[in-house]
């Protein structure tokens, strides 16, 4: 039987969970295009804008597992429309904004809180229900890969409105095209009328305390979910602060949306690639082998003066080390503690890449206002990335990934 023979039950969920996240990830991770010509035209500076996107993700990372045990009390389709319709509004305030406060409280709070209803572990959390374990991983793969399609778009159309119109232009652009996120929301919800498929380690029916109780006492979880932070780190670094380098070295600002562009759509060959390999080698070591060669490809990048070649080259590496993240994470969460409570105990180690996305946004920005350069900041995205990708693969091979230890409720 073909793989669309095996899927074609699932189709409109997983259609509908892809594209919602391809939305909602898109356009988060091209929001660094509005940073200069946002600050300069409100007067806020570049630390103000990039305090705001670290509140943003560390109200996606802390509101992620509520959001995940929220999906086991009254389903998935709620959770995901409220998220949807919260995006909405979130743009919109920041397309109005005259100061620090809307920009906080819109691509801060409404954007973050949307992103735990909308983002890759709600959505992952969805795809797996849907399919059987024979291509879990490769179907985690599609949806993850998914998750870049939309800054591929979302980058150079907002680039080319805020070039044209002006920046709150190119930011209605992008309230315009969340717009789809509720329509795709509502159809990966028809997840909430599938029975949940068992697992060898299912953890079943308990209480949330006791589902985390249980998550963290196993170590392998604990050591993945460690070494999760740097890559929230790096990527936030990344999406936010590689258009200011950029216009800081004179380079024409259609290439930062271009390279953003390149991410994503070589984030589809990534995570098309992480999600078949997880389904046939350790996905800790995989996990652990892109931390040590993202941190390669930044310190080739930074060392040097950028040129136009180069950073499109960036983009494309970082692009296939991109999301494959997602698919190994939640397929080894899934592997570990069973699919009722994937999306909680996955939000939970999303709070510490959320820790990491802040140091990466906000940490990044202050250097740099301290500094007048960014040299700093990738010199410490590099050094942490390599030891927690050593870590991850080090833990991985000399200890494998222990059976579930179930707390009481």
């Amino acid at each position: 039987m073909s793989m669309l023979q095996v899927l074609r039950p699932a189709l409109p969920i997983l259609a509908g969970a892809a594209i919602m996240l391809t939305i909602s990830m898109g356009l988060r991770q091209s929001l660094g295009i509005f940073l200069q010509p946002l600050t300069k035209d409100i007067a806020i500076s570049v630390s103000s804008f990039t305090l705001a996107i670290a509140v943003q993700n560390l109200a996606w990372g802390f509101l992620q597992p509520v959001a995940g045990a929220l999906t086991v009390r009254w389903g998935y389709r709620p959770i995901m429309l409220v998220g949807a319709a919260l995006y909405i509004i979130g743009l919109a305030l920041m397309a109005v904004a005259q100061g620090f406060l809307a920009i906080m409280i819109g691509a801060g709070v409404l954007i973050g809180a949307s992103m735990a209803c909308t983002g890759p572990a709600i959505a992952m959390a969805v795809a797996a229900r849907s399919v059987s374990t024979a291509v879990r991983s490769t179907v985690l793969g599609i949806v993850s890969a998914a998750g870049s399609l939309g800054a591929l778009m979302a980058a150079p159309i907002g680039q080319i409105l805020s070039e044209g119109h002006g920046w709150r232009i190119g930011i209605a652009g992008f309230v315009v095209m969340s717009l789809i996120m509720l329509p795709m929301a509502w159809i990966a919800g028809r997840t909430d009328k599938q029975p949940t498929p068992t697992t060898a380690n299912e953890i079943g029916d308990t209480s949330a305390k006791a589902a985390a109780i249980t998550a963290f006492s196993n170590a392998s979880f604990v050591v993945m979910t460690c070494a999760y932070f740097v890559c929230g780190m790096q990527l936030i670094f990344i999406t936010t602060h590689l258009p200011s380098y950029l216009a800081i070295c004179g380079m024409d600002p259609m290439l930062s949306a271009q390279t953003l562009g390149v991410i994503g759509g070589f984030n589809v060959l990534g995570s098309l690639f992480f999600g078949w390999a997880g389904g046939r080698w350790s996905k800790q070591v995989l996990l652990g082998l892109i931390y040590v060669s993202r941190s390669i490809v930044l310190a080739w990048y930074f060392m040097a003066p950028p040129t136009t070649t180069g950073t499109l080259v960036f983009g494309a590496l970082m692009g296939f080390l991109w999301l494959g993240v997602g698919p190994l994470m939640q397929g080894a969460i899934v592997e570990m503690f069973g699919l009722k409570w994937q999306a909680m105990i996955g939000g939970l180690a999303f709070m510490n890449h959320q820790l990491g996305s802040f140091l990466g946004a906000y940490g990044g920005g202050l250097i740099y206002d301290t500094l007048g350069s960014y040299t700093l900041a990738w010199q410490i995205g590099v050094s942490i990335g390599l030891t927690a990708g050593i870590v991850q693969i080090a833990f991985a091979l000399l200890r494998p990934p222990q059976q579930p230890l179930l707390a009481t409720p």
